[in-house]
C-alpha cells in the first residue's frame, strides 16, 4: 500500500511539472517504418516504383515533416545491394524527409537477445550512414522493431546505454495501431485478379475512420494518464495502402485539429523527459508503457478500437 501511495504522489508531481510546461494545441509527428517498402521479396512488384513515388509525392505535397525507418536487408536483391532500392531511400532524403535505423533485419530483441540485436543495429547502418553523410547528416533515431525494448529493466538499460553510446535516440510510438492488417488485406487484393477495385476502395473507406478512432482513443488515454494532450507520434508503414490513402488520412488528422511537427519537435514535450519505465514482453504504445509502469492495468485501457472482422478475413489473419 505504501508503494502504491508513493507511485501516486510521484505521478501527480510528474503531471504537474509537465502540465505547467506544455504548449497549447494538438501536435502529431508522422513516422513511417520498414523502408524502403514493406513487401519486398527478391523480385519486387512491377508497379513498386509508381507506388513508392506516389507515397513520397503525396507526403511532400502535404508539406509535413516525416521520418522513415530503414531495414537494410530490404536493399538486397538477388544477393547484392540494389542501386534501385538505395535510390528509393535517396528519394526520401531528396524530398526533405529524415531517415532512421530500424535494425538491419527487423529482428525481435525478445527472441534473439541483446548481443545479436545490438549487432544488427550496427549492421543496419552500413548503407544508411554513408548515405546520410551525403546529406550532411548521420543516423540519429532508432525505432525498436515490434516496439520490444527489453524483458527486464537490466536489458532495457543495457540497450539504452548502447544506443546512447552510438549516438541514437529512441523514436517512441504513442498512436499504435493495426494498420499492418489493413495493409496486408490491401496488398493481397492488389495482387489478386479476383479482388475487385471496389474492395480496395472499401478498405480505404474503412481504414481512415479506423485510424480516426485510434487517434481519438489515444487522445483519451493521454488525457486520462497525463491530464492533457501530449505531443503524439503516429506509426505508419511504407506500403500500397498508404500510397493510395495517405491524402485522406492526413486530411482526417488535420480535421481532428492537429498540427504536424517533426519527431524532434514532438519529443520536446516535457512528458518525454521521463523514461516510460515499462519492462515486459509486449510492445505497447508509449502512453501505455508509461501507464503500466505506474501501476495502471485492466479497465484503465478499455475501449481501444479493433480491426473489423471483414478486414481480418481479407488479410487472412486470426486477430490483432
Amino acid at each position: 500500500m505504501f508503494l502504491v501511495r508513493v507511485q501516486t504522489v510521484l505521478l501527480a508531481l510528474f503531471l504537474v511539472a509537465t502540465n505547467t510546461q506544455a504548449e497549447p494545441g494538438k501536435t502529431l509527428s508522422v513516422t513511417i517504418d520498414d523502408l524502403p517498402w514493406v513487401s519486398l521479396p527478391d523480385r519486387a512488384p512491377a508497379d513498386l516504383s509508381l507506388r513508392h513515388q506516389a507515397l513520397i509525392t503525396h507526403l511532400r505535397t502535404a508539406g509535413i515533416p516525416v521520418i522513415g525507418f530503414v531495414n537494410e536487408y530490404k536493399l538486397v536483391d538477388d544477393g547484392t545491394i540494389s542501386p534501385v532500392r538505395v535510390q528509393m531511400l535517396r528519394d526520401w532524403l531528396d524530398a526533405g524527409f529524415a531517415l532512421g535505423n530500424h535494425s538491419r533485419d527487423h529482428l525481435d530483441l525478445h527472441v534473439v537477445g541483446l548481443s545479436a540485436f545490438t549487432d544488427n543495429i550496427i549492421e543496419g547502418e552500413q548503407v544508411l550512414r554513408p548515405l546520410l553523410a551525403e546529406y550532411h547528416a548521420k543516423p540519429t533515431w532508432f525505432r525498436h522493431p515490434y516496439l520490444h525494448a527489453g524483458h527486464s529493466s537490466a536489458e532495457r538499460a543495457a540497450l539504452a546505454a548502447f544506443l546512447h553510446t552510438h549516438g541514437y535516440r529512441v523514436a517512441p510510438v504513442t498512436i499504435d495501431n493495426s494498420e499492418w492488417i489493413y495493409a496486408k488485406a490491401y496488398h493481397d487484393c492488389v495482387r489478386d485478379a479476383r479482388c475487385k477495385a471496389a474492395t480496395r476502395r472499401t478498405l480505404v473507406r474503412s481504414y481512415v475512420p479506423y485510424m480516426r478512432a485510434k487517434i481519438r482513443y489515444y487522445e483519451g488515454q493521454s488525457q486520462q494518464f497525463f491530464g492533457r494532450q501530449i505531443a503524439q507520434v503516429l506509426l505508419l508503414h511504407a506500403n500500397e495502402l498508404n500510397a493510395a490513402a495517405i491524402d485522406q488520412l492526413l486530411d482526417m488528422i488535420r480535421a481532428e485539429g492537429y498540427r504536424f511537427v517533426s519527431l524532434e519537435t514532438a519529443l520536446q514535450d516535457p512528458v518525454y523527459t521521463s523514461p516510460d519505465g515499462y519492462d515486459g514482453a509486449a510492445g505497447p504504445s508509449w502512453i501505455h508503457r508509461f501507464a503500466l509502469a505506474q501501476g495502471f492495468k485492466g479497465a484503465d485501457f478499455a475501449g481501444e478500437p479493433r480491426v473489423p472482422d471483414f478486414v481480418l478475413r481479407l488479410a487472412r489473419v486470426d486477430g490483432e
